[in-house]
């Protein structure tokens, strides 16, 4: 197959009904308008702007396009005169009323709030609420669709366009002017209001259809058109007029109205209560911390009338999973599923950080020497970049380097390693410098760093900077995990803060790039339309490839010690993998309509989604486009294992069988749920096939193999280490981390197991667990013989390493019999029966150096149930240490001191071992992740 890649939003203006397979003319006109062949603006003579050891200009390169129209002629901002020197956030769900890609067109596009839908026209705000959805396009395609409800604005306004005047994370106010009249509204996701503001005219709603009246109460107004039903609010004092389908009010003194959307008749007095709480801003606070990931969404309001300050907001079915917030009982219809609505200004989520590691973790199903044939098959290619130009294809093929430098190091292959890493270095170098066949650019109108050459409208439509950009985030950190001064600002690392500023800028006060350029906050994923200028919206295909860049973020963040980028990657990731799991996906099978007949889509919209792709009708495509490039950062697709087994039955079903020419990405996907089964296709080829363009054999035979040893991973368990994973076999969780830190950490995991990482190297370990009866909890321990692991664990695994803990002083007091800063290892939901004439036994190793005068003592202690109440506790005599350096060794057989409570039978219970100094004044240490650091416990 010629493969013309991810022609994504460069196509012209997209009918309701999206064609699934472009003709090969057609196609070829697409490919050629993608990489700028068209129309050029002539640059002014280039400045070189130094970045650290690297350059940018400030001029595009000589025959090159920026921004254009769809005819080709340049375009600047759309942008009122307030905020002209503010960087505008392209790729947005409203882009289109900045940027006017298409001449005929001053206003806007459709714009997909959701429950409301607008459009920008001469006259004012279109407004909509599509609730019934259309299946177009062969059936390939659902969507609902924008039609006008209902159009507000003033008497008489008659605007030759609509400008962007404010924006904020997820809120939009357009601005009309027409010499006599102003006008601006407030819209924004989740918002069932409309807040507007206008001079030189009567507020004025013009109805679709005649309207029906069902609450008049002078300046408060309930009607019903097409079936849906909105509130109309006037300054007090006002009264609304209605003529067929013309509703006026005079504002008099006031400059302000609003309408809202219903969801019943009988809300209205709740809607009223808010009605001049005008929303003036939105703002998202993440925070990453202990495993957890929780966000914040908060409206900022001006009470126009009265003094209340809140409002309402429609939550997103991928918000309201996760928030413990209370919720109103209204809701409404939308493309994304079922929105529910909460009567506050603000409300939180909280998700289970999703991991992202350099590797998957060293196992015994790899065979070494193998995987070392695949490695130089790349690194000894004649052209390991293929050919590349642009910055897709390069960005591909650098991404392609980067999964198999940890992969390299990990079995040894050094200097494969470091001729990998060269060759990345290299490439990136050269983007990285001005003045080459290849650079980066800034343009200062639209505030964005674009790539030259360029392809796929990165440049004259500012499409898919994310996907580009995130191949080189990605390899950059791949990079700093083992040369941290080629990744300082002073060497290359300014220039990848450029390009994550250009994507992913957490900053809102940054006068050079904007607020996440592409992240839609409030929907909770990235867009890939600079302009946005479809019938349907905005869209985003390859969300995995937006994935990537978040899995970079954290990356790169871990490498250079940047935890705010670190934790901004986690937030980004695991608020798009829910996303992607309920409206790419569909896992939880609530968002498609019925009447779709597909279990997933390649491409989201404003409006709905497709089954389709950019470029093919393939269904290989199709389902592969949405996980590609498989690396660390793909792990959390492994959250809905079911929805995966779906979604590989229907791409063999549509494709008339197995994969063929993707079939190494979707092995790889499929095995995140059944390894077995995709090791089964992977034997069967026995490596004869030729690899998707951003993979190679070394990593999908590294990947296959290690998930069919280690197990699927465990969604259920996460660290406190956003560089951390958890894998599940047959009751055997394997855990590993990567610490890029200078020194070495402990990181604990929510199942209760800890791991102790050493400095700027990755750790793993293997511990009973696995999914038990409830999927959502980790399953039981199995055995009676536990070892002491660092970190305060108790564990059946017996591949940890040897290690040693320090005991805390007794400060010269006498602890005989009471723990006193005891140093506690644990193990949860064990289960067991009491074995008869059975007792708990111990071995540990001690030493408490040339201390005089030290003695250590053990408790170990039975919580029955789990429930937090220790039933059983014995306590033994302390051993007295001598001060000679050197391990000594301490049993049960120094006798028991005090017993009490009885044992019982173990479900799901809890066992800790307790040891601390009982008498002196200095420390001790106990040995651990030896046979000589174990517990037994009387139990079978």
């Amino acid at each position: 197959m010629i493969e013309v890649l991810l022609v994504r939003t460069s196509l012209s203006r997209l009918a309701p009904g999206l064609a699934s397979r472009p003709a090969a003319a057609t196609l070829l006109a697409i490919a050629v308008a993608a990489v700028g062949l068209g129309p050029a603006a002539s640059p002014a003579a280039a400045a070189t702007i130094p970045a650290g050891a690297g350059s940018y200009t400030d001029s595009r390169p000589a025959g090159t396009s920026g921004p254009t129209t769809n005819t080709g002629a340049p375009v600047t901002p759309k942008l009122t005169t307030a905020a002209r020197d503010k960087p505008v956030p392209t790729n947005d769900w409203w882009s289109s009323l900045a940027y006017q890609r298409y001449g005929d067109n001053p206003y806007s596009t459709p714009m997909y709030g959701h429950p409301l839908t607008y459009q920008a026209k001469a006259s004012g705000l279109e407004v909509g609420y599509p609730t019934t959805p259309a299946i177009v396009g062969d059936g390939r395609q659902y969507e609902y669709a924008h039609k006008a409800d209902l159009t507000v604005g003033l008497s008489g306004l008659n605007s030759p366009d609509t400008k962007a005047d404010a924006w904020s994370d997820w809120t939009v106010t357009p601005y009309w002017a027409d010499g006599s009249r102003t006008f601006r509204a407030t819209i924004g996701h989740g918002m069932p209001f409309v807040y507007a503001k206008g001079s030189g005219g009567d507020a004025r709603i013009t109805t679709a259809s005649t309207p029906t009246v069902f609450s008049d109460d002078g300046n408060v107004l309930g009607i019903t058109v097409a079936g849906h039903h909105y509130a109309l609010f006037a300054p007090t004092g006002s009264d609304w007029n209605v003529s067929g389908t013309a509703i006026t009010a005079g504002l008099g003194s006031k400059d302000y109205f609003s309408l809202a959307v219903l969801p019943s008749t009988d809300a209205l007095a709740t809607y009223r209560k808010y009605a001049f709480s005008f929303v003036t801003g939105s703002q998202v606070a993440w925070q990453s911390t202990g495993g957890t990931v929780k966000a914040t969404y908060s409206l900022t309001t001006e009470a126009k009338e009265g003094t209340e300050r809140g409002t309402l907001q429609a939550l997103y079915r991928h918000q309201w999973l996760h928030t413990t917030d209370a919720l109103t009982p209204y809701t409404y219809v939308s493309p994304r599923g079922t929105m529910k609505v909460r009567e506050s200004a603000s409300f939180t989520t909280s998700q289970k950080n999703n991991g992202v590691v350099p590797a998957l973790p060293a196992s015994s199903g790899v065979d070494k020497a193998r995987l070392a044939g695949y490695l130089n098959e790349v690194a000894n290619a004649s052209d390991p970049f293929s050919g590349a130009a642009d910055t897709y294809w390069t960005g591909k093929a650098l991404g392609r380097l980067a999964q198999l430098v940890p992969v390299a190091d990990q079995i040894g292959e050094t200097a494969t390693r470091d001729k990998l890493l060269g060759l990345m270095k290299g490439r990136l170098q050269e983007w990285f410098t001005a003045g080459g066949a290849s650079e980066f650019s800034y343009d200062k109108d639209w505030k964005t760093l674009t790539g030259y050459p360029a392809s796929y409208g990165s440049d004259t439509e500012l499409n898919d900077h994310h996907f580009h950009y995130s191949y080189y985030v990605y390899a950059a950190a791949i990079i700093a995990q083992y040369d941290q001064a080629w990744a300082a600002d002073s060497a290359w690392g300014t220039m990848i803060k450029h390009l994550i500023r250009d994507t992913a800028n957490p900053s809102r006060t940054d006068s050079a790039y904007p607020f996440l350029r592409g992240f839609d906050v409030y929907a909770g994923h990235s867009w890939a339309s600079g302009h946005q200028g479809f019938a349907a919206g905005n869209n985003q295909e390859s969300s995995s490839e937006s994935i990537n860049l978040s899995a970079g973020l954290v990356l790169w963040g871990a490498a250079t010690g940047d935890n705010n980028l670190r934790d901004l990657g986690s937030f980004l990731l695991t608020t798009e993998s829910e996303a992607i799991t309920q409206y790419w996906f569909d896992a939880s099978q609530q968002v498609f309509p019925a009447s779709f007949g597909h279990d997933t889509v390649g491409m989201v919209w404003g409006s709905g989604g497709a089954y389709s792709t950019w470029w093919t009708a393939n269904p290989e495509e199709i389902h592969g486009i949405n996980v590609l490039p498989v690396t660390g950062g793909s792990l959390h697709l492994a959250r809905e294992k079911a929805a995966i087994k779906r979604n590989i039955a229907e791409m063999e079903r549509e494709n008339g069988g197995p994969a063929q020419e993707w079939r190494d990405l979707l092995w790889q996907f499929e095995s995140l749920s059944d390894p077995a089964a995709a090791k089964a296709k992977w034997d069967g080829v026995n490596g004869n096939y030729t690899p998707e363009q951003g993979e190679s054999k070394a990593h999908t035979y590294h990947w296959i193999n290690t998930l069919n040893t280690v197990g699927a991973p465990d969604m259920t368990v996460s660290g406190d280490l956003p560089t951390s994973a958890v894998f599940s076999k047959d009751g055997t969780r394997t855990y590993t981390a990567h610490n890029h830190g200078a020194t070495a950490r402990t990181v604990t995991f929510s199942d209760g197991k800890t791991l102790s990482v050493p400095a700027r190297s990755t750790a793993t370990s293997t511990g009973p667990g696995g999914p038990g009866p409830d999927p959502e909890e980790p399953g039981p321990s199995t055995g009676n013989t536990f070892r002491l692991k660092t970190g305060g664990v108790l564990t059946t695994a017996t591949t940890d390493p040897a290690g040693a803990d320090t005991v805390a002083s007794a400060d010269g007091v006498n602890r005989d019999g009471t723990p006193y800063r005891p140093t506690v290892y644990e193990v949860k939901k064990v289960n067991g029966k009491v074995a008869s004439g059975a007792a708990t036994a111990f071995r540990l190793r001690v030493d408490a150096g040339t201390k005089v005068g030290l003695a250590l003592q053990v408790r170990v202690s039975y919580d029955l149930t789990g429930d937090g109440t220790f039933d059983r506790a014995e306590t033994f005599r302390y051993f007295a240490t001598d001060p000679v350096n050197g391990w000594e060794e301490y049993t049960q057989a120094s006798g028991a001191q005090a017993t009490t409570g009885s044992l019982g039978e173990l479900k799901n219970g809890t066992v800790r071992l307790e040891i601390w100094n009982a008498l002196g004044n200095g420390t001790s240490q106990v040995q651990t992740g030896t046979d000589a650091a174990v517990l037994k416990i009387p139990y079978v």
